[in-house]
């Protein structure tokens, strides 16, 4: 979890020159106790606002519909439709609701795929109480942030000159199809939809989809994501 502030730093300012009102923040992560213990850091600051809360990206697409919040912060891996979907959503159809990913996974992969799905931050979950704060006010502003440890992390990743190679445990083990099945589920698309643009039935998906989980010893479709973000499968890299 974000840490608080230690006796010896000072807690930032809030901002003024943005606008009078408070920023309107929306938690979303499957769990209740995160959410509780972020939500309430975030309601010391005079000028933000948690005006609600959602375990996973259906829930949160419903209450955004009715009540659109500045900021979303986001994990990305929850249960049926993860994070990235829910950032892709968000992209297209809330394109004025800013999305900031607060992950406790600190890849090289996960921070481009979720950058390319539209977050404009990446904090990580043991991160200072300091830059969680900093990251919610550029975003409300439509500005980039990357925690400090993040930012370490990329820079070290393209100074460095060549690409770490990537683990891709167990991708020997899966079939071109099974792959495609695994891509569209991190993806969050449903069986019925992955049927129909594959060409499938929806029984030969789910097959391919249980196929893939007991190779990899993934347990659920938070699991899955994860791991097709950390092994390159979905962002944007020709040699992939």
């Amino acid at each position: 979890m974000v840490n608080p502030l230690s006796e010896n730093e000072e807690r930032p300012p809030a901002p003024t020159a943005v606008t009078s009102a408070k920023c309107r923040i929306m938690l979303v992560d499957d769990h209740a106790f995160l959410r509780m213990g972020v939500r309430a850091i975030l309601e010391i600051e005079a000028d933000f606002e948690v005006i609600a809360e959602a375990g996973g990206t259906d829930e949160a697409l419903a209450i955004i519909a009715v009540n659109t919040p500045d900021v979303v912060i986001v994990d990305l891996a929850m249960p049926g439709r993860g994070g990235l979907a829910l950032l892709t959503e968000l992209k297209s159809r809330f394109p004025s609701v800013r999305a900031l990913v607060l992950s406790g996974h600190d890849t090289e992969e996960c921070i481009r795929t979720s950058l390319e799905h539209g977050a404009l931050g990446y904090v990580l979950k043991d991160a200072s109480y300091d830059e969680l704060l900093k990251a919610i006010r550029l975003a409300r502003t439509g500005e980039h942030y990357l925690c400090s440890a993040v930012s370490k992390h990329v820079v070290s990743y393209y100074l460095g000159g060549t690409p770490r190679p990537r683990a891709r445990s167990g991708v020997a083990l899966v079939s071109r199809r099974e792959r495609e099945v695994l891509t569209r589920v991190a993806e969050g698309d449903g069986n019925k939809k992955i049927a129909a643009d594959l060409g499938l039935s929806v029984k030969t998906v789910r097959k391919h989809r249980q196929n893939v989980m007991r190779k990899l010893s993934l347990h659920n479709s938070a699991a899955i994501t994860v791991y097709a973000i950390e092994n390159g499968f979905l962002f944007k890299d020709p040699a992939a």
